[in-house]
């Protein structure tokens, strides 16, 4: 850090020591001084700017500095019949001034989104995608992802980063055997989502290493490319929202998508271990929902006809509470 002070403070100098010279030869040695210490201030003041304002926002704002300045021209073309004479200077002026500043305001806000990607993307004459969807490593392993796809609810472009191939690499690498079965599925359901017409799967190199942990990195990326991130990773989704970033859970889909089952509606279920409290028995409907069945676990391996008495969201999923049949229509007569 001091070194760059240090370096900052002799930029100003030399520019103090070339004003200086330069305003003796014109016997105003104390005004060139001056003026190369403003310069060198300036100088220092852009740099600093500059280093704070992102690459797309950079192009932007050249861009829309340079439509702003073209759009005036063209303005002034039709005016010159009609600006008095003597003030064509001044009109010129402040129509460039107003439109070159707005373009290149505008420029600098709608630049914060353009990503090196996207500029590449632009020279091949490909153009920028939008609904971009980034994958993180937990749901590309998870694997519904692919079934989702398959039945068309997603399509368009998934992004895959290096950062999260890499990372599925070094699983498919690791000695543990659970790690490495679940680092290949994960890149053989990468491979399946490949294959699949109606999607477009790009690896991308963008990478942030000032940042080291994974998900903090998809986050900063998806903020950047104003993309939305797919995960079924319940830290992951929060910190994403938190900082802006659009989210798609897989465990939240799955979730929604599952039957609506009201109190006293009856289910058929096969009743397959006990549950924590007395006499209870679990069963489980297709879509992996807990039932959890009271006086049922005399019945534990058998089909059973259950009534519905209430439903348990929960972080985890969603839970149902029922009673054997015969125990709730007993019930219901004798409150009758």
């Amino acid at each position: 850090m001091k070194l760059f002070v240090i370096l900052r403070a002799l930029i100003v100098s030399v520019f103090l020591v070339f004003g200086y010279l330069a305003g003796g030869r014109f016997d105003f040695p104390l005004a060139g001084g001056i003026a190369g210490i403003l310069l060198g201030i300036a100088a220092v003041s852009m740099e600093l700017a500059l280093k704070r304002l992102h690459v797309g926002s950079i192009i932007g704002g050249v861009v829309g500095l340079s439509l702003g300045i073209f759009s005036a021209t063209l303005m002034l073309y039709p005016l010159k019949a009609i600006i008095p004479e003597g003030f064509g200077g001044i009109v010129s002026f402040v129509v460039g001034a107003v439109l070159g500043y707005g373009g290149l305001l505008s420029g600098l806000k709608k630049g914060e989104k353009l990503t090196v990607s996207d500029l590449f993307r632009s020279l091949k004459g490909q153009g920028g995608e939008g609904n971009l969807k980034l994958l993180d490593t937990s749901v590309i392993i998870d694997g519904r992802i692919a079934d989702v796809c398959e039945t068309g609810f997603l399509e368009g472009g998934f992004i895959v980063p290096q950062f999260i191939l890499q990372e599925l690499q070094h699983i498919a690498d690791s000695p543990d055997s659970l790690k490495r079965a679940r680092g290949r599925r994960g890149l053989d359901i990468l491979h399946r989502i490949q294959k699949m017409a109606h999607i477009t799967v790009k690896i991308v190199d963008e990478d942030f290493p000032k940042i080291k942990e994974v998900d903090a990195k998809l986050v900063a990326l998806g903020k950047a490319m104003n993309a939305k991130v797919i995960t079924n990773d319940f830290n992951l989704n929060k910190v994403a929202e938190l900082q802006g970033v659009s989210v798609l859970n897989i465990n939240e889909l799955a979730n929604a998508i599952k039957p609506v089952v009201l109190p006293g509606e009856t289910l058929r279920v096969f009743i397959i271990k006990e549950g924590k409290e007395h006499n209870q028995g679990v069963a489980y409907l297709d879509d992996g929902t807990m039932v959890v069945v009271d006086n049922g676990r005399k019945l534990i391996g058998k089909n059973a006809e259950v009534t519905v008495t209430s439903v348990l969201q929960t972080t985890a999923g969603r839970m149902i509470f029922t009673k054997l049949k015969e125990d709730y229509e007993r019930e219901e007569r004798a409150g009758k």
